[in-house]
């Protein structure tokens, strides 16, 4: 797992620990000091830790004008044990809520398993974002079914294109105005 980085290829166009207005701003990352895990095994030190003993994520991209941020996301999301969903609403979601951002894309391909509690925190985060959306793009299928059983999918948007979707490809704001085409169809 200590090979598996964050997506770096926008890092000339976006930097949070260069950011004033997010939560990770001035924090300094080793290539060569390894601290954290997940199941054990050591991850990569750019990924950051929000309080989360078992999820990881990065800030790929924020932009306040526009309103949106792009997230990786890298481990077990676990909300029984450690209510993972409470430390990353309050951590790092609310901070940028409060910076004017209304959307929100969540790349979780690298987010092995989910264990749901109840929904009171995505009905939060999905009311603080009323005018924007939250969507999902390549998590695996068994952490989306976990979703679904667990009534979750109300508040967040995923299935058919955003499944599968090669976003690598794109730049950030190419791939925010994607992801909005595709939910503009869905929602209106």
């Amino acid at each position: 797992m200590h090979d598996l980085e964050p997506h770096y290829a926008w890092i000339n166009q976006y930097s949070a620990c260069e950011d004033p207005q997010s939560p990770f701003y001035g924090r300094e990352y080793s290539e060569f000091y390894f601290e954290h895990t997940v199941y054990n095994y050591l991850i990569h030190p750019q990924w950051d830790h929000f309080g989360s003993h078992t999820l990881y994520i990065k800030v790929l991209f924020a932009d306040y004008q526009d309103g949106f941020a792009i997230i990786e996301l890298l481990g077990e999301w676990n909300d029984a044990l450690y209510n993972d969903i409470m430390q990353l609403k309050r951590e790092v979601l609310e901070v940028l809520v409060d910076a004017g951002i209304q959307h929100f894309i969540l790349i979780g391909e690298n987010v092995m398993n989910f264990h749901a509690s109840d929904d009171s925190y995505y009905e939060e985060w999905f009311q603080d974002v009323e005018e924007g959306w939250i969507a999902l793009i390549n998590f695996r299928e068994h952490v989306l079914q976990e979703f679904r059983q667990n009534g979750i999918d109300y508040y967040l948007n995923f299935g058919g294109d955003l499944d599968d979707f090669p976003w690598r490809k794109l730049g950030p704001r190419q791939l925010f105005q994607h992801i909005s085409n595709v939910l503009a169809k869905r929602l209106h």
